[in-house]
């Protein structure tokens, strides 16, 4: 297609590889190679075009040229007499190292036999043991050591082969280079060919290399450090022995100082290698810390540079694992931003940073610090993306509840009653999220929420409140419900009403007799309707029955009972309760019968309502749930309307925020809904927690 850009690249790659191609002797028209290299050069300088430049065949191009122009790898160690070969070979390796950027390029860089030239044209000027290279020879140096690093890279295999062309031992001599350049090229050719691969490293390390590059790491140029630093990384990767050996040499104090950087790389290789250097034998971790890495370590979290944040809490967390370190990382600052790092959405940063907040988790000294700073709570809001985080977090948190009873308990507490109330409500959302039905014990549960105190802060609901306190509050108020089990609605069997006075028992007739005439010696008048009944079944039910019959009232003889108020359906319910011990309680009639159920005191019937009316709990009408309950008595129901906006916060919040009203904003509305409610709940909680104090004395 005419004007098609990639079609332009093409010809263009195109016409100077055939120009190239039509050179009979190189080596006599210097001029015209240099114009065809040139040509190529500024084509492959484009990433873009690389595939383009290897489909019209630069390859098969330019490494049979630079073969030419050394007369063969053997005499590729002797320096290029000829006035212009050099450039040329420099401007040939650029064009090779540009290409071998894509993986689907370096196999046939190989191919044509390029690897063998490039080892030899290193040899060469590591014979020269000039530590002064410079002008052409040095760039040539350095193109050609760029052209081997980029052909190894994740290339297991062109590693090896680059060591058995016996290319190693001239870049561990070129590393004496004055020439920061070349030094840094060579540096970036040994970081590669080190990097997963035990024969190079060890080669690498067996030449001396170890003492210069941790010379380097102290240069005045911060673009040595990156290279130098990346060099030792690789080497001491997995390798326990080389580990040793480079701290011997004395590495720990440099990598510490590279902390400080101006360049961001050179912290993050510093960083990930001290996190390798804290699992050596000896007392590493300590060692580090006591060098200083702890706060440019903390600083570093703070980074917008998110591979650096993750590299800094790695090596927190490896140093999190000597218990003095643990203090020291929270008492300098490190908790908040590790739990910044956890409320990310990225998966590397979440997890390095949940390993960190584990290791300081188990120093019960650092408790008081995730309770004081909010830490738990916002350890449980996090959305963890992978479930190793998740697993992680888990046992986190079970250490911090395992710990809750030990003796910072008493500083907890004491700071807790010491605080201003926004400190106070943290503590005691904190201590709530910990609770669990297992731990603290019942009496230190009744201490922390009873007599410190901890619960009314948690049920001080002011209007004023900001919504997302309001909202930790509500979550906490449940959380520790749930683990004092007022969460749990007792079976209705459990709910069975006492005996009535003078120990008569209940007697069941059973569901035949409900409305029967037989044996019937009572009859009442329902909405104009005749209800027989029997007397002996009613006398046992309740005590509004046994005082109708058994009493001075005018019932007492009476044949035919006129009941007002009460429709047919409702009465028949109810009787058919207390033939039966149990009925059926359709939702439209609930309300209805909890009236009357309280009107003539049929606890069985009660509960049964309750259960029905908590099952049909929403944001609409769970308010007037709540005062149906406190005007019929029903405190289980009532508990359950405070437990449902507990758990239901932010449905409660939308409904109410879009109600609107005089109520104000949303969370307000709340506050207001929860005052009428707290006292049914507290009463709850109260019990609940006593009891749980009285069994564990018991």
């Amino acid at each position: 297609m005419a004007g098609d850009p990639r079609e332009a690249v093409k010809a263009r790659a195109r016409r100077w590889a055939q120009a190239l191609r039509d050179i009979e002797d190189p080596l006599k028209d210097l001029a015209a190679v240099k114009r065809g290299v040139r040509g190529l050069l500024d084509v492959c300088k484009n990433e873009e075009n690389l595939d383009d430049a290897a489909a019209e065949g630069a390859v098969g191009v330019v490494v049979p040229l630079l073969k030419k122009l050394n007369g063969g790898d053997m005499l590729a160690q002797e320096q290029p007499t000829i006035s212009g070969v050099e450039e040329l070979e420099r401007d040939i390796c650029f064009i090779l190292g540009l290409l071998a950027i894509k993986v689907e390029h370096q196999a046939a860089i190989c191919e044509a036999g390029a690897l063998p030239t490039l080892v030899s044209m290193i040899r060469r000027y590591a014979a020269k043991n000039d530590v002064h290279l410079t002008g052409v020879p040095a760039q040539t140096c350095r193109r050609t050591s760029d052209a081997i690093t980029n052909l190894a890279h994740e290339n297991n295999s062109i590693k090896n082969k680059v060591r058995q062309e016996g290319g190693i031992p001239p870049l561990v001599t070129l590393l004496h280079s004055v020439d920061p350049k070349v030094q840094r090229a060579v540096a970036g050719s040994l970081r590669t060919l080190a990097f997963k691969n035990e024969e190079n490293k060890n080669i690498i390390v067996d030449l001396g290399s170890l003492p210069l590059l941790i010379q380097m790491l102290r240069s005045d140029d911060t673009t040595i450090h990156y290279e130098a630093v990346g060099v030792i990384g690789n080497l001491v990767h997995s390798s326990a022995t080389i580990k040793k050996k480079v701290l011997e040499e004395g590495a720990l104090q440099p990598v510490v100082n590279l902390l400080s950087s101006s360049c961001t790389d050179s912290q993050r290789e510093a960083a990930l290698l001290l996190g390798q250097f804290a699992t050596a034998e000896g007392d590493y971790k300590h060692k580090i810390v006591q060098r200083g890495a702890v706060p440019p370590l903390i600083d570093m979290l703070g980074n917008d540079d998110n591979q650096l944040r993750e590299m800094a809490a790695f090596a927190l967390g490896r140093l999190a694992q000597n218990p003095d370190n643990q203090a020291g990382i929270v008492a300098q600052g490190g908790l908040l931003p590790l739990l910044d790092l956890l409320e990310t959405c990225q998966s590397n940063l979440q997890h390095n940073a949940a390993f960190a907040l584990y290791g300081l988790s188990d120093n019960e000294d650092n408790l008081l610090e995730f309770v004081r700073e909010g830490a738990v709570q916002r350890i449980n809001e996090c959305e963890l993306v992978v479930q190793a985080s998740k697993d992680c977090v888990n046992k986190l948190m079970k250490r911090l509840q395992d710990k809750l009873g030990s003796r910072i308990l008493g500083q907890i507490l004491y700071v807790m009653q010491s605080s201003n109330p926004s400190g106070k409500q943290r503590i005691a959302v904190a201590l709530s999220q910990l609770t669990t039905r297992d731990q603290p014990s019942g009496a230190q549960l009744k201490l922390i929420f009873l007599e410190k105190k901890g619960m009314e802060v948690l049920l001080e609901m002011d209007p004023h409140m900001p919504g997302d306190l309001q909202r930790m509050a509500a979550k906490s108020l449940y959380r520790l419900a749930d683990s004092c089990q007022v969460t749990e609605r007792p079976p209705i069997e459990e709910m069975a009403p006492p005996e009535p006075k003078g120990g008569t028992e209940q007697v069941i007739l059973g569901a035949s007799y409900v409305n029967s005439p037989k044996s019937s010696d009572v009859k009442f008048i329902v909405e104009g309707r005749p209800f027989f009944a029997h007397r002996i079944a009613l006398l046992a039910s309740s005590e509004i029955f046994k005082t109708m019959f058994d009493g001075h009232y005018r019932e007492k003889d009476a044949s035919t009972i006129p009941i007002p108020n009460i429709r047919w359906e409702v009465f028949e319910k109810m009787m058919h309760c207390v033939y039966t011990g149990k009925t059926d309680v359709p939702p439209e009639l609930a309300q209805e019968l909890l009236e009357v159920a309280d009107q003539y005191m049929l606890e069985n019937l009660k509960h049964l309502c309750e259960q029905t009316i908590t099952d049909q709990l929403a944001p609409d009408n769970v308010s007037a749930a709540f005062d149906l309950a406190e005007n019929y008595n029903a405190p289980e129901l009532s508990k359950q309307c405070a437990l449902y906006c507990l758990r239901e916060y932010g449905e409660m919040v939308k409904y109410l925020s879009g109600k609107g009203g005089s109520s104000g904003s949303s969370p307000g509305a709340y506050a207001v809904t929860m005052q009428k409610m707290v006292p049914r709940l507290r009463d709850a909680m109260l019990d609940a927690i006593n009891n749980r104090a009285d069994a564990m004395v018991s």
